[in-house]
């Protein structure tokens, strides 16, 4: 193995290990005394969804902002703040948009229902598409059209 060949390797090596360290780096871990209040941040950090990630939860993002808002849920589970309390708070500053299961009100129906809406237009168009089709294959002929294929089917004959 040539010295540039090496050198390259290492060089990766130490790329990869200083991008495993600094992805590492960004996680911290919330020291509780007490194991109820714990498992509380443990809940709230799972139904909780980061607002960069979208498809991420509080506990599985690494974006800056997941790391504000557990770090704003520590506190206020330091602080002796109810469930309520919590979810209003960052519902009230982030939007219904934050849990994993928004309330069915009139402003996430469209969350709700949307997909099911979008099913049953679909099933609508497809029932109306196959109605047309069966209909166009019914369609009479006309006398002129009737005598133009008699003629077309004689000299075909003919011709065989």
């Amino acid at each position: 193995m040539t010295s540039s060949t090496l050198s390259k390797r290492i060089l990766g090596g130490l790329l990869l290990s200083l991008f495993i360290f600094t992805t590492q780096a960004t996680i911290v871990a919330f020291k509780f005394d007490d194991p109820n209040k714990e498992a509380r941040f443990k809940q709230f950090s799972e139904e909780l969804r980061c607002l960069v990630c979208q498809n991420q939860s509080l506990a599985d993002s690494n974006a800056e902002l997941a790391m504000d808002l557990r770090r704003e849920l520590y506190k206020m589970i330091q602080n002796d703040a109810t469930d309520d309390e919590i979810v209003s708070f960052m519902v009230d500053r982030y939007g219904d948009f934050v849990l994993y299961n928004p309330p069915v009100k009139p402003t996430t129906w469209l969350l709700w229902f949307g997909p099911f809406v979008l099913v049953v237009l679909g099933l609508i168009i497809l029932v109306r598409v196959i109605r047309s089709t069966g209909k166009q294959g019914d369609t009479e002929l006309t006398a002129e059209e009737q005598k133009r294929l008699d003629t077309l089917l004689k000299n075909e004959k003919e011709e065989n």
